[in-house]
């Protein structure tokens, strides 16, 4: 049995560019006291500076991770380094029983699983659902109490900041913006506080800042009139509402829906700060659809994420999809095969953007959305860098995207294709094609 995973597809689990070239240093046999695998498993002993070697265990239906090391890091670097050697050695790794240490980590896996399916069993019962449904019902009216509140205090102060004028806000930023965007997460509307505090930098980003900060301010009016007028609006559109505001759907609830199944690739992945929590974004496409998925995970600061999704991975798989007017995040409800990338997509800048200007029709509030170009090229100019098609449209580079000369040289100043997140200003690139899959975001050139 090979790794799953390509040398690649491993790199793209390092939590940080360190842990990956130290994952690198240690997949090699000589620095494994013993390693061996099964069809669900890999382990290994890893010498450290001390006495008693290091035991790493990887589940690879996940994968997932343990190790008897002090890192914090998830994954360590002996996990990836053991995957790594698996990955280009797999002869090395040869079959074997789990030792007692795997087999107990392993036994006590399935059975949280189980426990957590005898839960969801035991919430099937009747009279258990009806008594969830009342507290629920009750829970959800407290909220929406608290929401309607904080929407229409929001409504004021948006309108008092125009009465004001636009002229003034540098000099009140960001505390007025932190201000009330606090007053929202107590209210519950952890979207609207988000969106608050994405514009506390806007002032302070350069010439055209007021155009950018008007087009915020009234995306988020538009958000606070809808959620005033829910009952005028369709389900779908009450949907992408809440959604908006910040109410969240139990997933149980939108795995019970009904699914798409195609051969999905995983695009790109992104991890960023949402106070209190970390946010991993993860893209995929649907290569018969031709339609993008988001998946979305959330983890406290120093716990890991889902690590099944992995940039340059495709896999038969159904997905499920949250309501709404824009169908765009989703649940993996199943996944089968799993298979280092094959296809890529790609299309011209201005079908793209007609794309993406039809998905905004339908939600206003998109943030991001993704966007996949080809054939293009890179360009630098005075005001940098730009990918353009051959059709002679391009689009500006975030400028903190720090490896454009890397991917020029890759490409040899050929036509290549690109992924990546388009937010109405900036191209942020997630992935390419250039004979073969790059992971631009986590991945290693």
């Amino acid at each position: 049995m090979s790794s799953p995973l390509t040398t690649e597809q491993v790199l793209a689990l390092a939590p940080d560019a360190a842990s990956a070239k130290a994952g690198r240093g240690l997949a090699t046999p000589r620095s494994w006291v013993s390693v061996g695998r099964d069809a669900q498993a890999v382990w290994g002993e890893c010498q450290g500076s001390g006495k008693t070697p290091y035991q790493t265990q990887i589940d690879l239906r996940g994968p997932a991770f343990r190790c008897s090391c002090p890192s914090r890091k998830f994954p360590c670097k002996h996990g990836l380094g053991l995957l790594l050697l698996l990955a280009a050695q797999p002869d090395v790794v040869a079959p074997a029983t789990p030792p007692a240490w795997v087999a107990e980590w392993l036994a006590s896996r399935i059975q949280r699983e189980e426990q957590q399916q005898r839960r969801q069993a035991a919430a099937d019962d009747p009279a258990t659902a009806e008594q969830r449904a009342a507290k629920a019902a009750k829970s959800a009216a407290a909220r929406d109490a608290k929401v309607q509140a904080g929407i229409a205090e929001v409504s004021r102060w948006l309108r008092d900041q125009v009465r004001e004028g636009l002229a003034g806000i540098p000099a009140r930023s960001p505390a007025v913006f932190d201000r009330m965007a606090a007053r929202m997460v107590d209210a519950q509307a952890p979207g609207v506080a988000r969106r608050l505090r994405e514009m506390a930098a806007i002032p302070a980003s350069g010439d055209g800042w007021q155009g950018r900060l008007l087009e915020r301010m009234a995306r988020l009016h538009l958000l606070v009139e809808g959620y005033t007028r829910l009952d005028t609006l369709s389900p779908n559109e009450q949907a992408e509402v809440r959604q908006a505001v910040g109410f969240n759907q139990k997933q149980e609830e939108v795995l019970a829906g009904a699914g798409q199944r195609d051969r999905w690739l995983v695009l790109g992945q992104v991890v960023e700060d949402e106070e209190p929590l970390q946010v991993q974004r993860t893209w995929l496409w649907a290569e018969a659809a031709a339609r993008p998925a988001l998946v979305l995970d959330f983890a406290a600061p120093g716990k890991p994420f889902d690590h099944s999704l992995v940039p340059g991975m495709q896999l038969d798989a159904e997905l499920v999809f949250y309501p709404g007017a824009l169908p765009l995040r989703a649940l993996v409800k199943q996944a089968d095969a799993r298979m280092p990338a094959s296809f890529f997509p790609s299309s011209d800048i201005h079908t793209a953007l007609g794309t993406y200007a039809a998905a905004l029709a339908r939600c206003p509030w998109l943030e991001r959305y993704p966007l996949t170009l080809g054939p293009v090229q890179l360009a630098l100019t005075h005001a940098g860098w730009l990918v353009c098609d051959q059709a002679g449209h391009s689009l500006p580079l975030r400028p903190q995207f720090g490896r454009s000369w890397e991917l020029l040289a890759r490409s040899a100043g050929q036509p290549f294709s690109l992924s990546g997140e388009w937010d109405g200003d900036w191209f942020t690139p997630l992935s390419a094609w250039v004979g073969g899959f790059v992971d631009l975001v986590g991945g290693v050139l």
